[in-house]
């Protein structure tokens, strides 16, 4: 199973509770902008080497403008101007703001040849506009860009460079950042690559968005009722419409927000009809399978609830134990007390218990019909455990489960089974806690502390996370074993646990990884909450010999995955991979 992180000092944690203390307190409350300069200067310095020469695309920015901040437009304006790459095309349409002072700035524009100014004689607001734009558009691609935000001088120059390298993409994004009305640039976000399940709920793809001219003239444009949302909407459709390998994420910061009054980027209350448009949006876009969507915990966030088939498969929860007769009691009752989803059976895998109080337990337990009593007469070999018990579980579906779990959400056998229930789902994970509340569980990131480790360890309950993604469900490259639910096709597809290296540790992340490798994707979702009450049933790598085991893990992982592991595709490269809280590397 997966461990503390970073391992290097993860038994001293464990030995030296002050030491444990000062490390959550410390790095716990890293302002989410340390270290942020020295990446602008780092991504700058890439940025300014992409050699232009070579690259072809063709971009038509549209900007639909509505009585702007002419100050603040005339900024937007420059930093088109002052791109380094030079094919571009400007679009400006006012969208009939009736202000004097703005109609001549945009006539004063016009000398420019590569800016388009369109004046509108009645407002239409957003959508109305941008589509005048999009109908005026002759690029290869079009960019979308809000009237007074700003774009980065190789904002242009990054995104040909990425057609450049893949011909055949039609959706691009970037990472963006805020910028405050004293021209500070602030709280960067640091995007994943294409993240299906994020982007349903919540669009983190945002700005800088970038599209195919021909993709956006199939999709029929902006449409008109989902303003405050028209940017969400238009992506939805778009996406629908691609192959996963043709959205591409361009990992710079390339985009500048303004944070001013009256934005969604200052507040999000600020637009709270934008919420409801985005809900509009999502339900739209999958209104050809059988699911409804909400709100979600957090504002602009939503909830997709998938279908389970009327026959609701079997589920078999797959629980191994040595003694442990009060962790194994907890958990059982708590199964059988909330869990609303009502098709399914426990495997308790007995691994040579020998305390009578536990043995006697386990076999009540069994007369009363309660659990399926599975005796594993071997070593301890957790990877051989759940393979073993996979041979004997009757259920369709697997929920690999730890004995020190104890359920807090009655649904969670349900969302486990609806997202299982899709094809292209994989793995699905919850969301662990320690018993004082703090996070245990968010997902599992790949390359932290060199192999990998659980996402917002130690925050605390309720916290939104990295940009909320504590809040919603997303697509992880791995989650722990300690519950985790697949389908029993694709545990047999890719082979089970390697029980041969990975006797104990990462065995989860590998298992994850093999999946994910085969094509599906893994799933965490926050409303799967759980109480992990973590290594009260099984001591530390405290002997040479455990050491020595951990170690030869370790190795194999790096050998096996290599340069993957510092790659995770959910997470970022400006990250870090030294701690587990989002922090900047």
């Amino acid at each position: 199973m997966i461990k503390l992180i970073p391992f290097i000092i993860r038994n001293q944690l464990k030995k030296i509770d002050w030491l444990a203390r000062l490390y959550r307190k410390f790095f716990m409350k890293l302002p989410i902008d340390g270290g942020y300069s020295e990446i602008k200067t780092a991504q700058d310095k890439l940025l300014s080497g992409i050699k232009l020469n070579r690259l072809k695309a063709t971009f038509s920015i549209v900007v639909p403008i509505y009585q702007p901040d002419l100050t603040l437009f005339k900024e937007m304006v420059e930093s088109v101007l002052l791109q380094r790459y030079h094919h571009w095309q400007l679009i400006l349409v006012d969208d009939a703001s009736k202000d004097q002072a703005l109609t001549d700035y945009l006539s004063s524009l016009m000398e420019d040849k590569r800016i388009t100014v369109i004046q509108r004689v009645e407002n239409g607001h957003i959508s109305q506009a941008s589509n005048d734009g999009l109908a005026a558009a002759t690029g290869d691609y079009i960019v979308l860009l809000d009237h007074d935000d700003l774009l980065h001088s190789d904002a242009l120059s990054a995104m040909a460079e990425a057609i450049h390298n893949s011909p055949d993409t039609q959706v691009l994004y970037s990472d963006e950042d805020k910028i405050t009305d004293k021209g500070e640039r602030v709280t960067p976000h640091f995007k994943p690559q294409w993240n299906r399940d994020l982007l349903y709920s919540m669009n983190y793809i945002s700005h800088v968005g970038v599209y195919q001219r021909a993709l956006v003239e199939s999709v029929g444009g902006f449409r008109v009722g989902f303003e405050g949302s028209q940017d969400y909407d238009l992506l939805l459709r778009c996406v629908a419409k691609c192959h996963d390998q043709q959205i591409v994420h361009v990992p710079y910061v390339l985009y500048h927000w303004r944070a001013i009054q009256g934005s969604t980027a200052l507040a999000e209350s600020e637009k709270s009809y934008a919420e409801q448009a985005g809900l509009k949006a999502l339900q739209n876009a999958l209104a050809g399978q059988v699911v409804s969507v909400e709100q979600g915990k957090l504002a602009n966030t939503y909830k997709v609830n998938w279908p389970i088939t009327e026959s609701q498969p079997l589920v078999s929860i797959i629980i191994p134990t040595k003694n442990a007769k009060k962790l194994v009691k907890q958990c059982i009752h708590s199964l059988y007390k909330k869990t609303s989803y009502p098709h399914f059976e426990i495997l308790l895998i007995d691994n040579q218990s020998d305390d009578l109080a536990s043995v006697e337990y386990f076999k009540a337990l069994e007369a009363e019909g309660k659990i399926r009593l599975i005796s594993y007469d071997k070593p301890f070999n957790y990877s051989a455990i759940n393979n073993f018990a996979f041979t004997q579980a009757k259920g369709e579906l697997l929920v690999l489960m730890n004995n020190d779990i104890e359920i807090l959400s009655e649904s969670w056998l349900t969302e486990m089974v609806a997202n299982m229930s899709r094809p292209d789902i994989g793995c699905v994970g919850a969301k662990l806690y320690y018993p004082d509340g703090k996070l245990q569980h968010g997902g599992v990131i790949t390359g932290l502390g060199g192999v990998a480790g659980h996402s917002h360890k130690y925050f605390p309950k309720g916290h939104p996370g990295y940009f909320k993604r504590l809040q919603v469900v997303q697509n992880l490259s791995a989650v722990t074993a300690a519950c985790l639910a697949v389908r029993k096709e694709v545990f047999e597809e890719v082979g089970g646990f390697n029980e041969e290296h990975l006797t104990v540790a990462f065995n989860d992340v590998d298992f994850c990884l093999k999946v994910q490798q085969a094509g599906y994707r893994n799933l965490w979702s926050p409303y799967i909450e759980m109480v992990h009450h973590e290594s009260i049933s099984r001591g530390t790598e405290d002997t040479p010999e455990k050491q020595a085991r951990f170690a030869s893990e370790v190795n194999y992982m790096k050998k096996t995955w290599g340069e993957q592991l510092l790659h995770d595709p959910c997470y970022s490269q400006w990250l870090t991979l030294d701690r587990e809280d989002f922090t900047l590397r």
